[in-house]
């Protein structure tokens, strides 16, 4: 088998499998969840690991005012994709979104307020970069709405942080979390291990210094070579295979220890405190997406449609102006749908109930049946009456499970 590490999916589909007894069109009965990504590209340095859709500032200034205008004229132009449907929680990502003004976010929350049904209780999350921390600010946007701060700390190592490109220091990110803390009481942190020349006991001191907080959610992610960034063409030294596993292993040892649920494949959280936006990717939720290279996923009674927004802000900002926001829209095919689904449900590690195959992707459960029964006979997944869930061995091997569901 592969190495145990996670990595991103590119794969050839499976050989010699034949094709799935699946109905034409998926038969949804129901609309899924549904929740709002709103995507904020600039930040003030790009990072050699990132391949996010993120571009430095390099001197100029943020054109706050316009790209609020965009993203809320791109949301008024989807509403009859999502009409009547109540959206249950919205997800500020970027980029760096704690670049953007108090002001500027209060509007923005304001007019998705008066144009989508949200839910009273909608978790309302907000990425924020510690060298871009102010209290006032934090104080500010809690007030316009948002309930939950993820804060990209990677690492509390000034030797680290300065490899990874970071703007922040070990001593900054600590004074973020504080003020964090002092403003929300849900606070996601960043880390990272497998970093350069990174030993198992500085792994775990990273996550000792992030535990000490107090925080109730933590995402603990392997640092990964993406292709077309400065890491992936000239890659720094990194620890081997088994060295990076066992990084992982104590991590995740150490967090079941301090009262964590270790619910996805690099996210951890204390009892109720998962990420609910998180949560509806994962099992397979609708999504509409909006700013410059956001992504979406809707589904209707005519099927599921995947959908890319302008790339580029430039480039989003003068669609815009034509009303045009949608660089690439295309249905996903009956054969697509187990992979899809599978590709995020099975990396919960409690798996998904048997019945939402079908309501989320509106296929007969018949249409994984043998795929399912293959992975358990390798080991990769534990199947009961209600449940199908990722052994330890499928969640380790997690690449190698998903393939399984690959057709032509």
């Amino acid at each position: 088998m592969s190495s145990r590490r996670v990595i991103p999916l590119t794969v050839a589909p499976a050989v010699g499998t034949s094709p799935l007894a699946v109905p034409e069109r998926p038969q949804l009965t129901a609309s899924p969840p549904l929740a709002l990504y709103v995507h904020y590209p600039w930040c003030v340095k790009k990072c050699p690991y990132c391949d996010f859709n993120s571009h430095a500032q390099r001197g100029g200034e943020i054109p706050e005012a316009a790209y609020i205008d965009a993203l809320l004229a791109d949301l008024e132009s989807a509403l009859p994709q999502v009409w009547g449907r109540r959206v249950h929680s919205i997800f500020i990502g970027g980029g760096t979104p704690s670049l953007i003004s108090s002001e500027g976010l209060d509007r923005l929350l304001t007019g998705i307020r008066m144009l989508l049904m949200l839910d009273p209780m909608a978790e309302i999350t907000l990425e924020a970069n510690p060298g871009t921390v102010e209290a006032q600010r934090f104080r500010d946007y809690r007030a316009a709405g948002v309930n939950r701060l993820s804060l990209g700390i990677q690492s509390f190592d000034d030797r680290q942080l300065e490899r990874l490109g970071r703007i922040h220091g070990g001593d900054e990110a600590r004074r973020a979390i504080d003020t964090a803390l002092a403003h929300f009481e849900r606070v996601n942190l960043d880390l990272m291990y497998a970093l350069p020349e990174q030993t198992l006991a500085e792994a775990l001191a990273d996550l000792e210094t992030g535990l000490a907080f107090g925080v109730t959610h933590l995402s603990c992610y392997h640092l990964t070579l993406e292709p077309n960034t400065p890491f992936a063409h000239s890659p720094p030294p990194l620890p081997d295979d088994d060295l990076s596993a066992d990084m992982q292993d104590a991590i995740e040892t150490r967090l079941a220890e301090a009262g964590f649920l270790h619910y996805e494949t690099s996210a951890f959280a204390k009892p109720g405190q998962q990420c609910r936006h998180n949560l509806n990717y994962w099992t397979f939720g609708d999504y509409l997406g909006i700013g410059a290279g956001a992504h979406g996923k809707l589904s209707s009674h005519e099927g599921i449609v995947r959908e890319m927004r302008h790339k580029h802000p430039s480039h989003y900002l003068e669609g815009a102006a034509r009303r045009d926001f949608v660089q690439e829209r295309r249905e996903v095919g009956v054969a697509e749908l187990p992979f899809e689904f599978m590709m995020n449900a099975l990396r919960l590690t409690g798996g998904f109930p048997r019945r939402l195959f079908a309501e989320r992707t509106g296929l007969p459960f018949a249409a994984i049946e043998a795929e399912l029964a293959e992975a358990r006979r390798r080991g990769l997944v534990e199947i009961d009456a209600e449940d199908i869930r990722p052994t330890e061995q499928g969640r380790h091997f997690l690449n190698d499970l998903l393939t399984m569901f690959l057709r032509d």
